[in-house]
């Protein structure tokens, strides 16, 4: 569940700007103020349904940028990436270790051509 929670704030991070202002006030409330559906209706004058709905209408949206875009699963591959070259580089590296920097470099390049 938590690590759902992240990707969709993650995804939010990423795609919020082509939400409307409500998809994105909405979701701002519903996951990072941790307001309820009922609380969010009563805010807007709208029923249970209709924020759920909104909701569920903002996620999908946000699902199908990340389909045609991809960038929260770039953000993802660099982050891994990174995080390896950092643990390589807390012991002084080896001529294995500069040759997996290399590779790691490589890498963040040849996806960021993509």
């Amino acid at each position: 569940m938590l690590d759902k929670l992240n990707r969709i704030n993650l995804l939010y991070d990423i795609y919020s700007s082509l939400l409307t202002t409500r998809q994105q006030e909405v979701l701002q409330l519903y996951f990072s103020d941790n307001l309820s559906m009922g609380e969010i209706a009563a805010e807007y004058g709208i029923s249970r349904q209709a924020v759920h709905d909104l909701i569920q209408r903002a996620l999908k949206a946000i699902e199908s940028f990340e389909e045609k875009l991809g960038l929260y699963d770039l953000f993802c591959f660099q982050q891994r990436l990174l995080q390896e070259a950092a643990r390589i580089l807390e012991q002084p590296p080896g001529p294995a270790d500069l040759q997996r920097l290399k590779e790691i470099i490589s890498e963040l390049r040849r996806k960021n051509e993509q």
